[in-house]
């Protein structure tokens, strides 16, 4: 193939089905821009996922994604990881890893988190089964 032919080549980096699977999750998951995460469609080159807004700077990371599983894993993550921030934050169990504040809890709290994973999944549209780990940085929780 000659040079002139490459680079009139469309390349397809994701597939329709998949962006319009990752579109729903990045809609489903839409509440994380209020902790300065963002998932954008970046077309053909498939989701962008921009971490952590700072003034006047911007943002400090980009992940791009072409797989809704890995996608949906990945906000699930950034999730659970911010609401047990949070919990960390208001019951001053900050120095704990994520895995002992989540540990900490009683089962109903914890039950309640964990069904929240199913909440965005049904909002996302998702009807095939996932994975129900959740690793947390270096903690993994298991419900």
């Amino acid at each position: 193939m000659n040079k002139s032919a490459e680079r009139s080549e469309k390349r397809i980096f994701i597939m329709d089905e998949e962006r319009e699977k990752c579109q729903r999750i990045a809609d489903a998951f839409s509440d994380l821009e209020d902790i300065g995460i963002l998932v954008l469609n970046a077309g053909k080159y498939g989701f962008i996922k921009l971490l952590y807004y700072r003034f006047p700077d911007g943002f400090d990371n980009a992940i791009a994604y072409t797989d809704s599983r890995i996608l949906f894993n990945d906000l699930w993550e950034d999730w659970i990881c911010s609401k047990l921030h949070e919990i960390g934050v208001h019951t001053s169990a900050i120095a704990l890893g994520y895995e002992e504040i989540f540990h900490s809890l009683s089962k109903e709290e914890q039950n309640a988190l964990m069904d929240k994973r199913y909440y965005f999944a049904e909002k996302a549209g998702i009807t095939e089964p996932f994975d129900t780990s959740c690793t947390a940085q270096k903690d993994t929780i298991i419900p």
